[in-house]
């Protein structure tokens, strides 16, 4: 039976280095997956290895009552590659930061495709260009939703963001993914 990221967490803490190491291997590949998306492939694997010394460094303080170890590990992932684009001078993420929504209190929480769109979206390669056109924040809700299985609640909380503005981006950018297949 695999153990829970939290009971890692304390073996690590308790002297298990291995359990570290299990949870690198654990979530490297999606970390890599959703910076990747941000600052291109060859940017990921800096961008990656800063996240896990960023873990690294603050392990200990990760407080398992505050959030999910995936949401704070990603947490963790957004603002590293914010920080990163920053340094490059890039405004990408820049409506990340500024941008204000309010929406309506009663969004679904789940949109789906229309079949026909679905069939089209399951080429990664087409996938992968639509998405590079929605800006970047509705990229984030999309990817950490529909890649990393979170909820829109965790979304929220990896964002900062209120759970209606997190609703409202993805139904946006559902809404422009319709479009763009249409």
């Amino acid at each position: 039976m695999l153990d829970s990221d939290e009971d890692l967490i304390q073996q690590y803490i308790d002297g298990n280095q291995q359990a570290l190491k299990i949870l690198i291997d654990r979530y490297t590949s999606q970390i890599y997956n959703f910076v990747s998306r941000f600052v291109g492939a060859t940017n990921a694997p800096d961008v990656t290895q800063d996240v896990w010394i960023k873990v690294w460094r603050n392990i200990k303080k990760f407080n398992v009552e505050k959030a999910h170890f995936k949401t704070w590990l990603f947490t963790i992932a957004r603002n590293t590659t914010t920080d990163y684009m920053r340094k490059k001078k890039s405004t990408v993420f820049s409506d990340l930061d500024t941008e204000e929504d309010s929406f309506s209190d009663n969004i679904e929480d789940e949109v789906m495709l229309p079949d026909e769109a679905i069939d089209k979206l399951k080429d990664t390669e087409l996938l992968n260009d639509l998405l590079s056109k929605l800006p970047p924040s509705y990229q984030t809700v999309i990817a950490l939703y529909y890649q990393e299985d979170m909820t829109f609640k965790e979304i929220g909380e990896v964002l900062g963001k209120p759970l209606n503005t997190v609703k409202s981006h993805h139904r946006r950018a559902i809404e422009q993914l319709k479009k763009m297949v249409s």
